[in-house]
């Protein structure tokens, strides 16, 4: 074992081809993403910021998260001017941003972090491909945040699944699939509520997993209202979430694993105004 560390220690190792550039610096032509984080325009990182002012476009899109600024106010705060993107334009279209990226400073303003969307995942992909460089200014989201509003365990979250508005009759059996499987292994669940056409809220969204409740859904969960904002939570059993007026969007909810470690269930005690028989889920 002694031969091997000294080995180790004098191996000389080539760093592989950089794409990824965390701020531009000095690069004419390349396409960054910069996340705005939870709330308004002050959540931007010192980082993203700069990334703004160094653009010779900057674009924003709000279809895959919403803040709770404007664009109007974006554009003041920031002091240029911004372009809002459509789904088309990050989907269908994207391979316009990407050849303009090949030959300008294009930034993407991206709610919460840049690539929790799977849909900028495909972007830089297709950029990647190309050669065109790609940067990303990374920002706290709800997928980071859950933890430290609710004093949830983050080792304890399982999958994370979104709440649809029905398409037509049909309601989407996806959430509560997530949630048995994540409570087949004790594991809390993160439920995204859509956005479109309107933020969804969460006395909507739990009238909407009732009509495919097969009795799982009896259980506790917590509701999230503005996190990184004037934020309200509430600890209760799923289906009473409904009776709280939690103001308005983004909402998000998390339904609880079968079981609560005892730094878990104080924390909600503290800040979520539980249910006296909360303590009966700690283990």
């Amino acid at each position: 074992m002694k031969f091997i560390i000294i080995y180790l220690q004098n191996l000389t190792l080539k760093p592989s081809k950089k794409f990824f550039e965390l701020v531009p610096n000095g690069i004419t032509s390349m396409i960054t993403f910069v996340g705005l984080g939870l709330r308004d325009s002050r959540d931007i990182t010192l980082k993203g910021l700069e990334a703004v002012k160094k653009a010779d476009r900057v674009y924003a899109e709000f279809y895959t998260s919403r803040l709770s600024a404007g664009i109007e106010e974006l554009e003041k705060e920031f002091g240029r001017k911004i372009e809002v993107l459509e789904r088309k334009d990050l989907e269908e279209e994207s391979w316009k941003i990407v050849n303009e990226g090949a030959e300008k400073n294009v930034v993407i303003l991206v709610p919460g972090d840049p690539m929790i969307a799977t849909t900028h995942a495909s972007i830089v992909i297709e950029a990647k491909k190309r050669g065109v460089k790609v940067g990303i200014i990374h920002n706290a989201s709800i997928i980071s945040a859950v933890a430290g509003i609710t004093g949830l365990h983050i080792y304890r979250f399982g999958k994370t699944a979104t709440v649809s508005y029905p398409y037509g009759d049909t309601v989407s059996r996806t959430p509560l699939d997530v949630i048995k499987q994540n409570l087949s292994i004790n594991a809390h669940t993160l439920l995204l509520l859509d956005l479109n056409p309107e933020p969804m809220t969460i006395p909507e969204a739990v009238t909407i997993l009732k009509r495919v409740d097969d009795g799982t859904l009896n259980h506790f969960a917590v509701g999230i209202a503005r996190a990184g904002g004037d934020s309200f939570i509430v600890c209760d059993n799923f289906y009473r979430l409904k009776n709280y007026d939690f103001g308005e969007p983004l909402h998000s909810i998390v339904f609880l694993g079968k079981t609560l470690h005892i730094t878990e269930y104080e924390f909600l005690r503290e800040f979520a105004s539980p249910p006296d028989n909360l303590a009966e889920i700690v283990e």
